[in-house]
């Protein structure tokens, strides 16, 4: 039996390989005459090793607020290459961005071994029969509606108890579906259909997520646009805010942290766990 993505003896840095001309922080950074730039995405995504991120993770669709939805072979066309060269270049675990079944079902024939899905199986269902097919690693992402409208008022009476409640229904149909419980993480969604306040409380409480629903926690809130509100910086001049949410997100308990700049995520990744462990020393 393989070891799990997210072991719980480590803080697990997943790396971003976005092959869009669109995303909100890198899109078009691989991208040449209208068609992903293979070389040049796999040399950013071996640098991202080097720099000591523990996952690989390539996204096809921008999920930024207000994108449109890319078509199935749109999206397959863009991330395919990309993962079949991976999977022969690097050692790592390679993760598919997708919310699509066709997508996940190419990706894990190509190599990946996770798929990220920041719907959490709610946008295409069919989705969770493919990662149960290949024993696959599933991170389910919460996420209210579609990226183009989540942004539009969000409203919770309590973020912190309803995104559990529903991460735990999508957790539930997912392992109905045939996707092994020990193969599953969860992702609150930070930025996806959530206001300032909602993705600070959700931050500083991610242990208490996985607590919850018994599952490790990754969290994602690089370059994110609240964190710009907080700063007043443009997304590519977000790393330090990015550095202090993941380390304040890491010692509340999140187990893996989803990056832009990896160097730095290794770092806050570190300082957050001292200081888990300082605290879990002081109270015995």
């Amino acid at each position: 039996m393989r070891s799990p993505v997210f072991p719980p003896d480590r803080v697990t840095v997943m790396g971003v390989v976005n092959v869009t001309p669109d995303s909100f922080s890198d899109g078009g950074a691989f991208w040449t005459a209208g068609s992903v730039d293979v070389e040049a995405a796999v040399a950013h995504a071996l640098a991202l090793e080097r720099d000591g991120a523990h996952v690989l993770d390539v996204g096809g669709e921008s999920t930024r607020p207000g994108a449109a939805t890319l078509d199935a072979a749109a999206e397959v066309a863009r991330v395919l290459p990309v993962i079949e060269a991976l999977a022969k270049s690097s050692a790592l675990p390679i993760s598919v961005d997708t919310r699509k079944a066709a997508v996940a079902r190419a990706a894990l024939a190509a190599g990946a071994r996770i798929v990220n899905d920041v719907s959490g199986g709610l946008h295409d269902s069919a989705l969770l029969c493919a990662v149960a097919e290949r024993d696959a690693d599933l991170v389910i992402g919460h996420l209210r509606g579609e990226p183009a409208t989540m942004q539009s008022a969000p409203r919770f009476a309590d973020v912190l108890a309803e995104v559990i409640d529903e991460l735990g229904a999508c957790v539930a149909r997912a392992e109905a579906a045939g996707v092994a419980a020990a193969r599953i993480a969860v992702d609150p969604g930070i930025g996806f259909g959530k206001d300032e306040q909602h993705n600070l409380i959700l931050l500083a409480n991610a242990g208490r997520i996985g607590e919850a629903l018994g599952k490790p926690v990754l969290v994602g809130a690089s370059r994110k646009a609240f964190l710009g509100r907080i700063t007043g910086d443009p997304a590519d001049r977000r790393d330090t805010a990015t550095v202090a949410a993941h380390a304040i997100a890491v010692f509340a308990g999140a187990n893996a942290i989803r990056v832009h700049d990896v160097g730095a995520g290794v770092r806050a990744a570190a300082v957050g766990a001292a200081l888990r462990r300082a605290r879990a020393e002081s109270l015995r």
